[in-house]
């Protein structure tokens, strides 16, 4: 479980770091790749992910987020992004066909929208990283031959 542990505050200081960032940054992307994402250094050996280094060379924050997400979780999609009172609100999602009360989303906010769109991601992928490190709940019985009871009702 220690593994876990590390992971849960990892994810919780890029989550922090990306809270306070006043603008998105070459650096920061880097420290949620190398601290977040499994698939992309994989598939950036391959040359799949040369997207996302083109994009934030160019500064095409928003753009390099939403491929990080479409590369590092390609079964969660963006679900809602507003801009509410000078606040950007995003929602991943894994689910889209349900209806958005149902939906259980990552959700994060910032006052910059690629920042909002690394932070829900972030979310997601605690979710998902914890979810894969969920334990089976139901006790494994055996069973015992000295007391067997017929249960049928034969009336």
């Amino acid at each position: 479980m220690a593994f876990a542990a590390d992971h849960a505050v990892l994810f919780d200081r890029l989550d922090e770091e990306l809270r306070q960032a006043p603008a998105p940054m070459p650096g920061l992307f880097a420290k949620i790749v190398a601290g977040a994402c499994s698939r992309i250094l994989v598939l950036s050996q391959s040359g799949k992910a040369d997207r996302i280094d083109r994009l934030i060379a160019a500064g095409a924050w928003t753009d390099a987020a939403l491929a990080l997400v479409a590369l590092e979780l390609p079964g969660w999609r963006l679900r809602r992004l507003v801009c509410e009172d000078g606040e950007w609100h995003c929602a991943l999602s894994r689910q889209l066909n349900l209806p958005a009360a149902l939906d259980d989303t990552a959700d994060a906010s910032h006052e910059l929208m690629p920042l909002a769109i690394l932070r829900a991601f972030l979310q997601a992928r605690r979710m998902t990283e914890f979810a894969s490190q969920a334990v089976a709940t139901v006790p494994q019985i055996q069973i015992g031959a000295d007391h067997i009871m017929c249960c049928d009702n034969f009336a």
